[in-house]
């Protein structure tokens, strides 16, 4: 039996393939946590913009009430920039399936206010959040998220 390089060749060069195209993707949703991450930045929102589809939407929840990407800027650069200055999301594990990003991160802050009606009086929080992006044609067009802001407020408060 006579080996077939090109055989092997083909077989390197898929597997390279599909490597790198992973690599795209992971690469893409990193954007919206260096958004997240520097929620002042006019920079990062640029590159957060040109990494979302146009029709991108945030789920938070099952209410039908989905943020689109305009709503979404303004609350991280107008909200969280305000009011979380050392805001920091950083990503601990990126998972992908297919078109499906799955990333565990970890969101760090010390509100210079009320968050959510608890004022933490300087406090810092330190949450697990949960992601899934899609990403079609090296745009993210849907994220879902989970956030544990409950602990958030309960590190603030004290209990």
């Amino acid at each position: 039996m006579k080996f077939n390089f090109r055989v092997l060749a083909l077989i390197i060069f898929i597997v390279s393939a599909g490597n790198a195209i992973a690599d795209e993707r992971k690469e893409v949703v990193q954007t919206f946590y260096d958004f997240l991450s520097n929620p002042a930045s006019q920079t990062h929102a640029d590159a957060f913009i040109a990494s979302t589809a146009d029709g991108w939407q945030s789920i938070g929840d099952y209410s039908g009430e989905n943020k689109q990407r305009d709503q979404f800027i303004g609350q991280v650069s107008g909200f969280f920039a305000k009011l979380i200055p050392d805001l920091n999301w950083e990503v601990q594990e990126m998972i992908q399936e297919g078109n499906k990003i799955v990333v565990r991160s970890r969101a760090t802050g010390t509100p210079n206010g009320p968050l959510f009606g608890v004022d933490g009086q300087g406090k810092r929080f330190d949450i697990l959040t949960i992601d899934i992006h899609t990403v079609e044609n090296g745009k993210i067009v849907t994220s879902y998220h989970v956030e544990d802001w409950a602990g958030a407020l309960q590190q603030l408060s004290g209990k």
